[in-house]
């Protein structure tokens, strides 16, 4: 076949060169998909993900280039499609079906960075200092002091975000979109009979059920072997515009005079997936940032953590602070100028034109530079280092690596690590985040008897039945009760009728991979359970057609007649199936709800119920419960039902209400058979790690687009909802209205568990908007799934699990590990350090670089306002850099109160990084207030000491070089035990870097100070022969020994009172840890029976109108044998090498606690 050249607009990219694209006709049949966008017809091979991707254009030799083309009206009210009229679609502009991920390009990388990094206070304070220091008349200091660490921080951020922006250009994620381009299509023709695909959308809603779309009533007639039919339309189209609605979708097709309506299941959103189909063509309606799951996924959110907005503020206030100082010294200046300056003019001339106003303006500059250490540059690059050493130790955590799948924890940013130590709020998504979204058939009572008890399992370690015997078994399936298939081939009556309405009452697609292999596609996984178990039993649904269902019933082949399919809905909660058997017995085979069940069963099965009742609450392990039950019919009242039948489902008026009224008739007086109980596995160590969260006082949201009895259930499983909580609130989408946001969360606020289902992407977004904006709380949100990024980008932290469901939630997120257990390690572990580390930095930074400034400000007072330093010029240049940077980066990196063990034993730990308590304003006033005394005992003790003092042999030692010697030596020793004081954990790398910086610093000084660096660098160093002659007398030592004493006893002091009288958590498990070895871990025991009185619903997954595709002839038809992998193949879940560690609360001073509310609220 032809090609044609690319001429046709934006919507496919850039133009691309010419290049065969298609194959011959007699290769059409292949594996293929198919696009007709509004610009080119497009093909893609296989790739299992819908894209709308064009490769290389088709030659024009054979082809005309009137192509299908997509142009949108400038309104919003409707967007408008004409086929083959280039003219008209061109009069319209529309997206470019490109996705934009990246933040920077080649050229606008360099200025939109810097103007992003200026747009820090402290950066743009530091551009400004570098700008004075440029003036000889007001600086005291070199320029390149401020330009070196500039520079270095700036680049230092810049490889930083542009790392991260290259991760960014490749996101979602996968070669597909690498390379693509993708959009939401409206179905035309597919390779399946009457035009139908199989599709599911875990990366739209999280769940992996298998839905079916269909065509056009008219888009059949599309011969998809010759393309240029396709290519002869003149249909047009009308639809809604672009919206982020996943379940709906409005528009029209007018072709040939006629006009067929479109509804969601004709359209192909983006991140949808194709099953069991071939190929399939379709029109592109949405492109680009128009589909409707880029309308979900939400903005790029620039995160800042709330200690970055805290220093922010602070910043301003130092800025403010510092100004107040500056400006005081320099009226100190004015009048020191006015009262004694002519009295210096003999040996320090000035220009004639100088005046008191001039050198007080001149002062304040100089302070400025001079006092410019209550915010040093050296801060941010510390902060950077620390943030960087923590992501490191969550990437090196080999007990949050998950060996199964060889998947590290991996910290995709270092800018939000102490924002893990103060969550407040978790949103998590269900299925595939809390589950391992693999449904297990464990239980179920036939006729008054219990099958499957997993304690029984679990205590005696049972062997798995063997099925060997039936070769249609699943080799995967397990099960451990032998005396159910016992009960089976004995030839109970009532187990074979159970296990064949199992095989029979059902909308499984089957398939057979080679003969002997079946693979069921079923669009819930709960069915696919259900009808596994069957199989397993010796009652194996082997294929269907419209009229008959094929059933292997123990080795023996049997036709059932299907005649009629009573389908599901969310309000009959069951489903049923009327069959012929091969003798010609009628029987309604009906499951569903219990309470629904119940309702209908003969007055002869009351006891029967109760025991089977008794069975479920048994059961109730937050397992999927459903109840059988059939029906013997009469074979004329058949008839005469069946012609009802007919004309209720054929009527155009009341037709739903009418075949209710006769499902209702007909389910009436039926016969229990017994129960089910399936179970959606939750990933190993949910229900420990939920219960440890609650314990840290962190509240738990579950945001889910399954239905209300599906989380409910796994809400039991996992602990957040007991039996004791009666109250139940059903919230609709509704509420999610600007008029219901508050009253939505206080009532939410109000319930200790609250879930949120049947919710889209964009409104778990909402949701957590919600409590960011009104709660002021730290948020995480935790997902697998593209439907989850929203989500994921709207809180404060986004955590993305590596599951099933591909890497979108990966790739969005700011942290990624494996399993959801690892949450409580990066939280209660990683998290608390991090914070904790931190904070005591911070306090520390600013504690060491006030009480280094105010030195300066008290000595402004003894040397006439001059802007004089009160140090030597290097200690001022090295103080910061070299001799307190290693020490207190040594405790930022290393520091711990307790050991990851006991953060685990006490989760209560948690709680001071909820509050605040480590670092905030209060907290910044107590260091400021703390400097403030420090500074006047290291600036007035040395200079007293000083003052009129001689030497041993009578000589004077009160001279400017030696007063400066003393006050920094005292400064340095004073910080070094003060960091000693606030260190908790000593390593042998702390040691080293406190000893060495005061090794370093008396190394240092000796070297400056000596004959040798005078002579050579005479006017660079001064100080000569000062730290010889001033360390060698014992009443220096003395001062300094005086001084560190009175500096640190009153913190000792304070700290003691305050540990006695009001010591926190930290204080008592510090306390503990002294007297008691942590407790080994316990053993892992069976997790207690719930008795549950619940009623569980029917097909929690399960969707209305699957009984009428199957009756007529719209599903999959048996084709030639050929390689498919199956959907729903089980496989066990081994158990985890790292397994949960039990926990206890702590034992001092327990708090007395009212007993729980029997009608405790819980939210849904």
């Amino acid at each position: 076949m032809g090609s044609v050249t690319s001429h046709f607009g934006p919507l496919c990219g850039k133009e691309e060169k010419r290049g065969e694209l298609w194959p011959r006709a007699s290769n059409v049949k292949k594996k293929r998909f198919f696009f007709l966008s509004s610009h080119r017809v497009c093909s893609t091979r296989w790739t299992n993900r819908i894209t709308a991707r064009c490769p290389r254009p088709i030659k024009a030799a054979h082809f005309s280039p009137r192509l299908i083309r997509l142009v949108f009206s400038v309104t919003e009210e409707e967007r408008l499609f004409r086929a083959n009229d280039r003219p008209f679609n061109l009069s319209y502009r529309y997206a470019d079906n490109a996705i934009k991920t990246a933040k920077y390009n080649l050229f606008t990388f360099l200025p939109l960075n810097l103007f992003e990094q200026f747009r820090r206070l402290a950066n743009a304070y530091f551009l400004f200092l570098m700008v004075l220091q440029l003036i000889p008349q007001i600086s005291s200091l070199s320029w390149f002091t401020t330009a070196v660490p500039l520079i270095l921080v700036l680049t230092m951020t810049a490889v930083k975000d542009a790392s991260d922006d290259i991760v960014r250009r490749n996101r979602p994620a996968g070669n597909s979109l690498k390379r693509g381009r993708f959009a939401d299509l409206m179905l035309l023709s597919s390779s399946e009979p009457l035009n139908l695909v199989y599709v599911e959308t875990a990366e739209l809603d999280g769940t992996k059920y298998l839905l079916v779309l269909m065509s056009t009533s008219h888009s059949q007639l599309i011969c998809v072997a010759d393309i240029s039919l396709s290519l002869s339309l003149s249909g047009e189209v009308r639809c809604e515009p672009p919206n982020n609605r996943l379940d709906k979708f409005k528009g029209t097709l007018s072709l040939d005079g006629q006009t067929y309506s479109l509804d969601n299941d004709k359209v192909l959103l983006r991140g949808c997936t194709l099953r069991n189909t071939e190929w399939c063509f379709g029109l592109v309606i949405f492109g680009g940032p128009d589909t409707k799951l880029m309308q979900n996924s939400g903005k790029t959110i620039f995160k800042r953590t709330s200690i970055d907005l805290l220093m922010n503020v602070l910043v301003l206030c130092i800025f403010g602070f510092l100004a107040l100082m500056c400006t005081v010294l320099a009226i100190g200046n004015a009048i020191w100028e006015v009262r004694e300056g002519s009295v210096f003019t003999v040996f320090l001339p000035r220009d004639q034109e100088a005046s008191a106003a001039l050198s007080s303006f001149l002062s304040f500059w100089s302070y400025v530079i001079i006092l410019n250490t209550m915010v040093p540059i050296s801060l941010y690059v510390s902060v950077e280092i620390i943030r960087l050493g923590n992501s490191f130790y969550i990437d090196w955590d080999r007990k949050m690596y998950y060996p199964k799948s060889d998947t590290p924890a991996q910290a995709r940013t270092t800018t939000l690590n102490e924002e893990l130590g103060q969550i407040k709020y978790i949103f998590s998504d269900k299925t595939g985040t809390l589950t391992q979204n693999i449904m297990t058939f464990n239980k179920c009572s036939i006729n008054g008897k219990a099958y499957g008890e997993l304690l029984m399992q679990r205590l005696y370690k049972t062997d798995r039945v063997d099925f060997s015997w039936n070769r249609l078994a699943d080799p995967k399936f397990s099960f451990h009760d032998h005396s159910l298939v016992e009960t089976v081939r004995d030839g109970n009556p009532e187990a074979r009728a159970f296990f064949r309405l199992l095989a029979l009452c059902h909308t499984v697609m089957p398939e057979e991979k080679k003969e002997g292999e079946l693979y069921y596609q079923a669009q819930s996984p709960d069915e696919g359970a259900l009808v596994t178990a069957a199989r397993n039993f010796g009652f194996v649904f082997r294929s269907r057609t419209p009229e008959t269902i094929i059933a292997m019933e123990l080795g023996r082949q049997v036709v059932y007649e299907l005649l009629a399919v009573l389908d599901f809905n969310n309000v009959r909660k069951r489903m049923s199936v009327i069959v012929r058997s091969p003798e010609g017995k009628l029987t309604l085979f009906c499951k569903g709800a219990d309470t629904i069940i119940y309702e209908r069963l003969h007055p002869s099965c009351n006891k029967l119920m109760e025991v089977t009742t008794r069975h479920l609450n048994y059961a109730g392990d937050g397992l999927r419960t459903l109840v059988l039950a059939y029906k013997d019919l009469d074979e004329s009242y058949m008839d005469e039902w069946k012609l009802r039948h007919h004309e209720a489902s054929t009527a155009m008026d009341d037709r739903e209400e009418r075949l209710d009224q006769l499902y209702e008739e007909i389910e009436k007086d039926l016969m229990l058979l017994g129960a089910t109980a399936v179970e959606d596995k939750l990933q190993d160590g949910v229900p420990q790690t939920i219960e440890q969260l609650a314990k840290a006082d962190i509240k738990i949201w579950v945001l889910t687009g399954d239905k209300q009895e599906t989380a409910e259930n796994i809400g039991y499983s996992c602990n957040m909802l007991r039996e004791e909580m009666k109250e139940i609130f059903v919230v609709s989408a509704f509420a999610l209205e600007k008029s219901l946001h508050l009253e939505l969360l206080r009532t939410a606020c109000m319930c200790r568990t609250v879930i949120c289902c049947r919710v889209t992407p964009l409104q778990k977004a909402q949701v957590v908007q919600l409590v960011k904006k009104y709660k002021q709380a730290i948020t995480l949100a935790i997902g697998d799934g593209a439907n989850d990024v929203s989500m994921i980008k709207a809180a404060h932290i986004g955590v993305g699990i590596s599951g099933q469901e591909g890497m979108q939630a990966v790739l969005s997120s700011d942290y990624s590990f494996a399993q959801f257990r690892y949450l409580q390690r990066l939280l209660l572990v990683h998290g608390r350090w991090s914070y904790l580390r931190m904070c005591k930095f911070l306090q520390y930074f600013f504690y060491k670089n006030f009480t280094f400034t105010f030195v300066h400000f008290w000595y402004a007072f003894f040397c006439g306002f001059s802007a004089q330093t009160v140090y030597d010029e290097w200690f001022i240049t090295l103080y910061n850099l070299v001799y307190t940077a290693l020490p207190v980066l040594g405790m930022s990196l290393f520091d711990q109160d307790v050991n990851d063990r006991w953060s685990f034993q006490y989760p209560q730990l948690y709680s001071p990084g909820q509050l605040n308590l480590y670092f905030s304003k209060k907290a910044f006033v107590h260091c400021m207030m703390h400097s403030c005394y420090s500074s006047l005992i290291l600036f007035f003790i040395p200079w007293a000491a000083m003052h009129d003092t001689v030497r041993d042999d009578g000589k004077d030692v009160a001279d400017y070089q030696s007063f400066a010697l003393l006050a920094q030596t005292c400064l340095l020793i004073v910080m070094n035990i003060q960091l000693c004081l606030d260190t908790h954990y000593w390593t042998a790398v702390n040691q080293f870097f406190v000893w060495g910086s005061l090794a370093a610093y008396f190394a240092v000084t000796l070297t400056m100070y000596s004959n040798g660096m005078f002579l050579i660098f005479t006017t660079s160093f001064p100080f000569i022969g000062t730290a010889r002659n001033s360390l060698n007398q014992p009443n220096v030592w003395l001062t300094i020994f005086l001084t560190s004493l009175l500096c640190i006893l009153p913190v000792v002091a304070f700290r003691f009172i305050v540990i006695q009288l009001q010591p926190t958590v930290n204080d008592k498990v510090r306390h503990k840890l002294r007297k008691e070895a942590l407790p080994a871990p316990e053993p892992r025991l069976p997790p207690a029976r719930r008795i549950s009185t619940r009623r569980s619903g029917y097909a929690f997954s399960h969707a209305q109108g699957y009984g009428e595709l199957v009756t007529s002839r719209r599903f999959l038809l048996k084709r030639p044998l050929r390689s498919r992998p199956a959907l729903f193949a089980q496989t066990d879940s081994p158990l985890a090498q790292n397994q949960p560690q039990l926990y206890r609360t702590i034992a001092e001073e327990p708090e007395e606690r009212p007993p729980q509310s029997e009608r405790e609220p819980r939210m849904f």
